[in-house]
């Protein structure tokens, strides 16, 4: 019994690529034939030929290539055997429909074939395919394929609407960016409103992905393109939400991402970013949550000159909000003439 088609990582088409593929080129003379062969790398290595490499073997042009090329697709949607196929593409297209209507090259071969020769095979059948058109590759966008221009383009505008509102180093979680995302396809049929549909068209742009947390942002961020230690974390002590102990984090980048973090390692690496700071022994937070780099003295210097002069009491209070620091280690700063002198009312002050 099949299971639900968006469900399934991989999908049992009913036919046979290579057997479709085989009587669809049958139609074609030989050298035509050997052409869509070797540019399809329809061989057991999968390995496709370039323009200039088959120009060579028949003593012709790259563009004399191109044109046998194309007068072989043109011609096989021409014959009775293109015809005879009809079944074959009705189903390819059923199953883009059903995974949104539009869909990165890569996410519609890797669910429908199982191997490299049979995604090239599968791939030749799109190419023919009177009701597939694919968008080929650029600066905003994967190679991905469609059967519906119109559904593309609002894919498209809603994309790039969704990129502009997104801050540089923000990470925003899933059920939240499928709900901005949903923002701007409001014209959209209800049918494809689905969080795997949304997700699917969301992964065909280059300018906005996830990192390994599932969570989305700019593909240029750090916080997204993790690519070390100091990024994963990052990751970790958000997810954590609170100070937490270099070896703790090394613990977790190993477990989380299946990442080797040495101990000595992941605390220098917390050390240079200017992302965490140390509040405690071997203890980082992120300084995005408020606190201030420097050692206990430097908190203290901060908090007197924001506030004035104050008593230990309330030195103390606020020093223990930045630092994990035992009580005495504030009171050996405070005493320190150089930095801090006690007034009349008992209250300290900056020298």
């Amino acid at each position: 019994m099949k299971k639900e088609i968006l469900k399934n990582k991989t999908f049992a088409l009913s036919f046979n690529p290579k057997q479709v593929v085989k009587r669809l080129l049958s139609s074609l003379p030989e050298r035509a034939q050997d052409v869509i062969v070797s540019r399809f790398g329809f061989n057991k290595e999968g390995k496709e030929m370039t323009l200039e490499a088959i120009g060579k073997k028949y003593g012709i042009t790259r563009e004399r290539v191109r044109q046998i090329e194309n007068y072989a697709v043109s011609h096989i949607r021409k014959a009775d055997t293109y015809e005879k196929e009809g079944p074959v593409f009705d189903e390819l297209k059923n199953t883009i429909n059903k995974m949104g209507g539009v869909i990165s090259e890569d996410d519609l071969l890797n669910y429908l074939g199982k191997d490299t020769l049979t995604k090239k095979y599968i791939h030749f059948l799109l190419v023919v395919g009177d009701d597939f058109d694919k968008v080929k590759e650029n600066i905003e966008f994967k190679h991905h394929w469609h059967i519906n221009s119109k559904l593309s383009e609002k894919i498209h505008e809603a994309i790039q609407k969704l990129y502009s509102k997104l801050g540089d180093d923000e990470i925003v979680p899933e059920s939240e960016i499928i709900s901005s995302f949903l923002e701007h396809l409001k014209e959209v049929s209800d049918e494809y409103k689905q969080d795997e549909i949304l997700t699917r068209w969301l992964s065909i742009s280059k300018n906005i992905s996830k990192n390994p947390l599932g969570e989305w942002g700019k593909s240029k961020s750090s916080n997204i393109k993790t690519k070390g230690i100091r990024d994963y974390a990052y990751l970790i002590l958000r997810r954590h939400g609170s100070p937490i102990h270099f070896r703790e984090v090394a613990k977790l980048i190993s477990e989380v991402f299946n990442k080797k973090a040495h101990t000595a390692t992941t605390h220098n690496e917390l050390i240079k970013d200017s992302r965490f700071v140390l509040v405690g022994r071997g203890l980082y937070a992120l300084k995005e949550w408020g606190y201030s780099t420097g050692v206990v003295r430097d908190v203290i210097l901060e908090i007197l000159k924001k506030e004035g002069p104050l008593t230990k009491d309330k030195i103390m209070e606020k020093v223990l909000k930045e630092r994990y620091v035992k009580t005495n280690t504030v009171m050996v700063n405070l005493q320190n003439p150089k930095y801090f002198k006690k007034n009349k009312q008992g209250m300290y002050a900056v020298v």
